[in-house]
């Protein structure tokens, strides 16, 4: 019914439509939603974050059985050259990660995987714009790695309770 509607709606603009209007309002779109899938990522690497402080190993794995399916359903076809090359070389990287946390159940073995995600989202949040706000790279001084947060606040994800404020911000990608 939905797509019946949609094709009338688009018949009906149709003609109104030059052909340069039609390219730029529907080319655009589907760029825009690649572009979107791409971001999602940071999205769910937060929600995969938050698990790891909260000590939810469940979550966490669900969180990042998301992120390998999101990673995996990018169409590189409609990203710029430089973004499909920096997303590529980075693809295996964290779908291998993602698989990894998302199939295990203990949080330790969980946050050893966190640490090389983390390590491959700063890469590509360093050279693909994946936030329209700051993304602090957090370094944990005991872990001697980082992660990823969409707040200045400390909240380690490889200690949780334990250590929850353990960090500090490195890097502010803006």
């Amino acid at each position: 019914m939905k797509t019946i509607i949609i094709s009338a709606l688009i018949i009906w603009f149709l003609p109104s439509l030059s052909k340069a209007d039609f390219n730029h309002t529907f080319c655009v779109a589907a760029d825009t939603s690649q572009q979107k899938k791409v971001s999602d990522l940071l999205i769910v690497y937060y929600n995969l974050k938050d698990a790891l402080v909260n000590g939810n190993a469940s979550a966490a794995s669900a969180s990042a059985g998301e992120f390998l399916e999101a990673v995996n359903n990018i169409d590189t076809k409609s990203l710029s050259e430089s973004d499909k090359k920096s997303f590529i070389s980075l693809q295996a990287k964290l779908a291998f990660d993602a698989r990894h946390i998302s199939e295990v159940k203990a949080i330790d073995h969980q946050r050893e995987h966190f640490a090389s995600l983390s390590s491959n989202m700063y890469k590509l949040a360093k050279t693909i714009k994946l936030s329209a706000d700051p993304v602090y790279e957090v370094y944990c001084p005991m872990k001697k790695t980082y992660w990823l947060s969409k707040d200045a606040t400390i909240k380690n994800p490889y200690y949780g309770k334990q250590m929850i404020s353990c960090g500090k911000v490195a890097d502010t990608i803006k």
